[in-house]
């Protein structure tokens, strides 16, 4: 945008906010404006396209901190200098009293170019060049942020979400397979409108918890409950995995409850990385016991009389 339009608009008004104004303030109030006024809602009326793009023109500016301060800036010199009549080299009267002190050797030669400007103002000048035309460096519009939450399965084989903006539009995000709770997705160009293009959208992925399935980093951790007989006589097993078929797995005899197995391949697929489904074992004690499984029981415990499970424990707990 040429300077001169920077001039002649105020942006302030147009949004109708003050001009020491926050930058929640500014947000709220294009917000509101964009509902009121955007096409999708007065489709036809000229004047309400019009003022749709005045204030989005204005937002772009105000809600980036370094357009705003060179808007300040031109405003301030723009509303405050006054040209002497005729003379050559005649310039702008109390240029100084704007300027004056930021410039090595303020004021401007005959041949109508200034020296010593600063880099933080060039852009305010064309880099340097005359003061006759105003011009600004492109700017990238500022990023905008989001949250999402999506399922653990989500999470694992990736899903797209939909996203609606206050005004109504819908963005469609890809989330890609293997995120992790609390990572960002950035979706490029869907950010805030600015003279050097549009910033980006940043969202933020929650992940739900799953009632069995649990994530150790790249790793799948299960608890899958085994019976007395199982664990001691060994056998084989099957578990779930997260892809909804079933795996086996051979239990040692003797296997013991808290023992964790490892199936290669079956956690987190990622493209760096795969995890493994990590498979801890419970021995499930029977809360009731028929004549017959007690009998059994019993008939073991005189079998094996005299052993005694907690005697390797004796020199341990010695402080």
């Amino acid at each position: 945008m040429a300077s001169q339009d920077w001039v002649e608009k105020d942006f302030y008004k147009i949004l109708g906010v003050a001009k020491d104004a926050s930058d929640a303030d500014i947000k709220k109030a294009y917000r509101k404006l964009a509902r009121k006024y955007h096409p999708d809602t007065n489709s036809g009326d000229a004047e309400a396209e019009k003022k749709f793009k005045d204030i989005t023109e204005a937002n772009s500016v105000l809600s980036n901190p370094e357009d705003r301060q060179q808007y300040d800036a031109i405003r301030a010199m723009g509303s405050g200098a006054r040209f002497a009549p005729g003379g050559q080299g005649a310039g702008p009267a109390g240029f100084e009293d704007l300027f004056g002190g930021i410039f090595n050797q303020g004021g401007r030669t005959r041949g109508g170019s200034s020296g010593g400007i600063p880099p933080e103002f060039a852009d305010l000048f064309g880099g340097g060049g005359g003061f006759g035309g105003f011009s600004q460096q492109p700017t990238k519009g500022a990023d905008r942020t989001a949250s999402t939450t999506i399922s653990f399965k989500g999470s694992i084989q990736g899903t797209t979400v939909s996203l609606r903006e206050p005004d109504g539009n819908v963005i469609d995000v890809k989330i890609p397979a293997g995120i992790k709770d609390g990572q960002k997705v950035r979706q490029r160009g869907k950010g805030n409108p600015g003279s050097g293009g549009n910033g980006d959208l940043i969202i933020t992925v929650h992940v739900k918890e799953h009632p069995f399935f649990k994530r150790d980093g790249n790793n799948i951790r299960i608890h899958v409950p085994v019976s007395f007989d199982e664990a001691a006589l060994g056998g084989n097993i099957e578990v779930p995995t997260m892809e909804g078929d079933k795996v086996k797995l051979h239990l040692a005899a003797g296997t013991p409850s808290g023992r964790t197995l490892r199936v290669k391949g079956r956690g987190v697929k990622t493209p760096k990385a795969t995890g493994d489904l990590l498979v801890t074992v419970d021995v499930v004690v029977p809360q009731k016991l028929n004549d017959a499984a007690k009998a059994a029981v019993e008939a073991f415990a005189d079998a094996t009389a005299g052993e005694d499970p907690r005697a390797v424990i004796a020199a341990r707990a010695v402080l």
